[in-house]
């Protein structure tokens, strides 16, 4: 009200910062101090209600001074204002209900549709506002990188009719750790004072450096009082790395109970003064199928959309299904591991825009920090609800993303993509031979097989009528690597191929008989593969055995593999790959050589021994190796050691570390902080539970992670080059000029940027991803993501908070330039990365481009 709470001519009493309506009681011995301000002053601070001024009270048992109203903080800015409408009817029949507006100051668009009984409908549609007083409105970046310098700013608006004295704050925790860094970001964290008219705004910066240890994401808090006026605004941002991580493995594999030293080389003798530890990680287990069970989150969370991988989101979510419906002891540990009481979700772990950021840039930020939380990440994956919804997910884009003739293309919008769509055919086929299929999918995907299968004969047809066309020999080899492939994929369905198809189907698969020979160890398998699936395991058996036996590599540590070809750039070099369809094929020869049950031991060795931190080198190998884990081979399972690790002067023993029952699996990481060079001496202990022993192999990994300047990090020649360069673009009388910028140049606020990457490459290669990052002070202009044509070269681009990607199905031998422009946001000192090229399924083949910095200064 306009008078004070003890009468007309009162004035307002405020003990230790609370409003009281009478003093009577009060000892004036226990005073600390009395504050007495005037009417004008008064009224400044409390409104209306100390228009005859205010006493200031503080108790001896108070704070001793002022106590300032709590700050309301905005944190929830969701795009939508989702509610379930609870509908009240007054006497009149007039409906009301309420919802709560996310915190955004924006306006909103308000639309109402209602309808009875009879058809009647009406329609209306308004404009919402959500604003207060005195409002501060956060000018964030998409995100930081280390060893940048900002000024980070803030609007402050006064929609009041009086002008507004007060001070804006900004605070910074760690995301993680929940501690204040403003001392370590050189934060001074007193404030700045700001003086706004009436119905006017002004701005804030606040300066800051990021420092270059710092790699946790970021929660920024700004905050704004005038009086009793207040705002405030709360989020999260990812802190990027301006320097690499880089992965270094050591296999473990031992057989039998034994005592076996291991030395990792490159940790032992590490001497960089410039490497930062990351962690080294310890595990190992008896039982595959955990490796697969590992695999699968990494699969299930990829942040690309492309046909391949959302159809690897939708096979890792099925192969979860089966592994807990095939094995009932995995069931129980997950179910165990999902009733965690660490079940609340922090605002880190909500914020989805943040967690895409981060996979894509910093993926090792969301690596569990305890082993409890990574078992309940993978529990809450085999969620039944989760998974339900998850396969309607997958299946609603998988839908989307097929053409009309029922191909596929690499990324929505492109041209039909024959592997890619033989690829995706294979893997349904796989799962139903698997009986992984969920049965509520089984309709929607047994239409995309169709449907995908129609295009794979028709076109299988073409080829065929291309040869009789052009008159080629039919007795020599025209059998392709695609339909090679063909012939793979249409193994997995038994259903009647069109006449006018099955004529190509039968001469190409003669044609894979006669010349199976010629092909190389990956092409040999799938022949035999395929014939096998037609009852002509005589002739496998006599041939093609043999043939890829006798060129095996058989290892005590290594298992058993296929030397041949090197890495290469094409999908049919990739050794995972090859090596998963070999586990398949020698697995379907074992109907009639039981014998071969070693062979296929030895190969899941090799496999596993390529294993990653938590995955393969790709989606797609991750896949392949986990389906092929999945396939027959001994009964690792219920298999039990004891193992001692000693890894230079710590021990980890087995029966000290939780283990999910029956596979023998534990994992232990050491933080940064202790990693040692000593750790490189390594030392595995087994033995067999009671007195029995065993010759089942046992096998692990030690993983030492760890950042290092760009430049200092050696690759392998690749026929890929790269060069990032920026340009200021200016209009002048001679119309649009483009001023290069070099390597520590000043840029202004406003400032168009046209970042330009030239890539050339010296042969013709396939499903390349080209990605460049930008600075944090960079926006960019194009923010819709699409299938793009330039220069006869076609390909996706995909904008992201931190990066531009490019992902380009073939790339011909030539030189290329992608352009695309961005403005500039915010003052201070920043990295502008680097644009990095590689195979997506061949890794291995990359380049990048040299590291860019710039300065930014304010437009005058």
């Amino acid at each position: 009200g306009a008078a004070s709470p003890n009468g007309a001519n009162a004035p307002l009493y405020v003990v230790d910062g609370v409003i009281v309506s009478s003093i009577e009681g009060l000892n004036p011995d226990d005073f600390e101090s009395v504050e007495v301000l005037k009417n004008a002053a008064a009224t400044a601070l409390y409104g209306a209600r100390a228009a005859n001024g205010a006493v200031i009270i503080s108790t001896k048992n108070g704070e001793g001074k002022k106590k300032e109203p709590p700050v309301k903080i905005r944190t929830n800015f969701n795009e939508t204002a989702f509610f379930y409408p609870q509908l009240l009817t007054d006497k009149q029949g007039n409906l009301s209900f309420s919802f709560t507006l996310p915190d955004a100051l924006t306006q909103w668009k308000w639309q109402v549709f209602a309808h009875n009984k009879a058809a009647v409908f009406g329609l209306t549609q308004k404009t919402i506002v959500s604003q207060k007083t005195l409002m501060i409105q956060a000018n964030a970046p998409r995100f930081m990188r280390q060893s940048d310098t900002m000024q980070f700013s803030a609007k402050i608006s006064n929609l009041s009719d009086k002008p507004l004295n007060g001070k804006a704050t900004l605070e910074l925790i760690d995301a993680i750790t929940l501690e204040p860094v403003d001392k370590a970001f050189l934060n001074s964290g007193t404030g700045i004072s700001f003086n706004v008219p009436a119905n006017q705004g002004t701005s804030v910066a606040f300066s800051i450096r990021v420092p270059a240890t710092f790699t946790n994401p970021l929660t920024w808090r700004v905050v704004a009082r005038a009086g009793t006026y207040s705002d405030g605004e709360e989020n999260t941002l990812p802190v990027l790395s301006n320097r690499m991580l880089v992965t270094e493995s050591l296999p473990l594999f031992v057989k039998g109970d034994t005592t076996q030293p291991f030395t990792f080389t490159k940790l032992l003798l590490q001497k960089s003064t410039t490497l930062q530890h990351q962690s080294v990680t310890v595990e190992f287990t008896t039982n595959p199928v955990w490796y697969a069970v590992q695999s699968l989150p990494y699969l299930a969370k990829y942040p690309y959309e492309c046909a391949e991988q959302t159809f690897n989101r939708f096979f890792a979510n099925a192969l979860g299904a089966y592994i807990v419906g095939s094995n009932p002891a995995i069931k129980q540990v997950l179910d165990v591991w999902k009733k965690d009481s660490t079940a609340q979700k922090s605002n880190l772990a909500k914020n989805e825009a943040l967690k895409n950021i981060l996979l894509q840039e910093t993926p090792w930020v969301l690596e569990a920090q305890s082993e409890e939380k990574q078992k309940k990440n993978i529990a809450l994956l085999f969620d039944n609800a989760a998974l339900e919804e998850a396969y309607g997910t997958a299946i609603k884009k998988l839908q989307q993303m097929q053409l009309a003739n029922g191909a596929f293309s690499w990324f929505k919008g492109g041209y039909e993509d024959r592997y890619i769509t033989q690829y995706i055919v294979a893997g349904i086929g796989r799962l139903q031979m698997l009986k992984a299929v969920p049965e509520k999918q089984l309709e929607a995907l047994g239409s995309i097989a169709q449907k995908a299968l129609q295009y794979l004969d028709e076109t299988i047809a073409k080829d065929y009528a291309e040869l009789l066309k052009y008159k080629g020999d039919l007795t020599k080899n025209n059998l392709g690597n695609v339909q090679l492939q063909y012939l793979y994929t249409r193994s997995y369905f038994d259903n009647i191929i069109p006449p006018a198809s099955k004529v190509a189907y039968d001469y190409y698969y003669q044609q894979a008989k006669k010349y199976w020979v010629e092909n190389n160890y990956y092409f040999r398998a799938m022949t035999g593969t395929i014939l096998l699936r037609h009852n002509e395991g005589g002739f496998v058996q006599k041939n093609i055995v043999p043939a890829l036996l006798e060129n095996a590599v058989t290892g005590y540590e290594t298992g058993m593999y296929w030397k041949q070809n090197e890495r290469g750039y094409c999908w049919y070099q990739a050794p995972i790959e090859q090596q998963a369809l070999m586990i398949e094929f020698f697995n379907d020869m074992r109907a009639l050589s039981p014998t071969l049950l070693q062979q296929v031991d030895e190969m899941k060795t090799w496999l596993l021994r390529q294993k990653q931190t938590n995955h393969w080198a790709t989606t797609k190998a991750t896949a392949d190796a986990c389906y092929a884990l999945l396939l027959g081979g001994s009964d690792w399972l219920g298999t039990t050691k004891k193992v001692t690790i000693d890894i230079g002067s710590t021990t980890i023993n087995s029966s000290s570390q939780q283990q999910p029952a029956g596979s023998g699996y534990f994992k232990t990481t050491i933080p940064a902080s202790q990693v040692t060079p000593a750790m490189g001496n390594i030392q595995v202990t087994t033995s067999s539970a009671g007195n029995s022993s065993n010759k089942m192999p046992a096998w692990g990994a030690v993983y030492w992670q760890y950042f290092e300047d760009i430049d200092k990090i050696t690759t392998a020649a690749t026929p890929l080059a790269i060069t990032k360069k920026l340009f200021v673009e200016g209009n002048t009388d001679r119309g649009v000029v483009l001023t290069p910028v070099n390597n520590g140049d000043r840029l202004k606020v406003g400032d168009k940027v046209i970042i330009q990457v030239i890539l050339k490459v010296d042969r013709d290669m396939e499903y390349v991803h080209l990605k460049d990052m930008r600075a944090a002070a960079m926006e960019p202009v194009n923010v819709l993501s699409g299938y793009k044509y330039q220069d006869g070269l076609g390909y996706y681009e995909s904008t992201r908070d931190a990066a531009t990607n490019f992902f380009i199905s073939n790339l011909p031998k030539g030189t290329y330039v992608f352009e695309y422009p961005v403005t500039i946001t915010h003052t201070g000192n920043y990295s502008v990365g680097l644009a990095t090229a590689q195979c997506m399924y061949a890794p291995e083949f990359n380049s990048h481009s040299e590291g860019i910095r710039v300065r930014v200064g304010i437009k005058k």
